[in-house]
């Protein structure tokens, strides 16, 4: 079962669990600010509306693609 830090808490899931997945048990659910200050989360699920964009050991994914893996960090704030 990978560990993987969000947000600087960790996080154990299960092998195969996408990011998305992952910020849907943890914190506040949510996978990015806007720019006027509001919290994000994943809507569409499979890339297509881009609401799901996280830090991933310091790059931007889309967590709806993203398989967790074991020492990951990722980042849902600015």
């Amino acid at each position: 079962m990978p560990e993987l830090i969000i947000d600087g808490q960790p996080l154990r899931v299960a092998q195969g669990t996408t990011v998305a997945a992952a910020l849907m048990s943890a914190g506040d659910r949510c996978s990015r600010t806007s720019v006027s200050g509001q919290r994000r989360a994943p809507l569409c699920g499979m890339g297509i509306c881009q609401e799901c964009r996280v830090n991933v050991d310091g790059l931007r994914r889309l967590a709806c693609q993203t398989l967790c893996r074991d020492g990951m960090h990722v980042e849902t704030r600015p």
